[in-house]
């Protein structure tokens, strides 16, 4: 247990940003309906199993699609 007090000041604010990318991320998926590669679909499942950062980030590098 004293482990992961050690850990707390750099874990809290990882998790607020993860979940933070997670929720815009989300938010971004669910409000528009043109993704440069995928469907929807794919992208909410991408996000979602790939919670841990890598999902919001694959998002955003290969599935946003340009302003419109």
């Amino acid at each position: 247990m004293d482990q992961i007090k050690e850990f707390l000041p750099f874990l809290v604010p990882l998790v607020i940003v993860q979940f933070g990318l997670l929720a815009y991320t989300l938010h971004h998926i669910l409000t528009h309906n043109h993704y440069q590669r995928g469907s929807r679909g794919l992208w909410l499942l991408v996000a979602l199993v790939g919670m841990q950062f890598w999902g919001p980030i694959l998002y955003f590098v290969l599935g946003k699609q340009g302003d419109e």
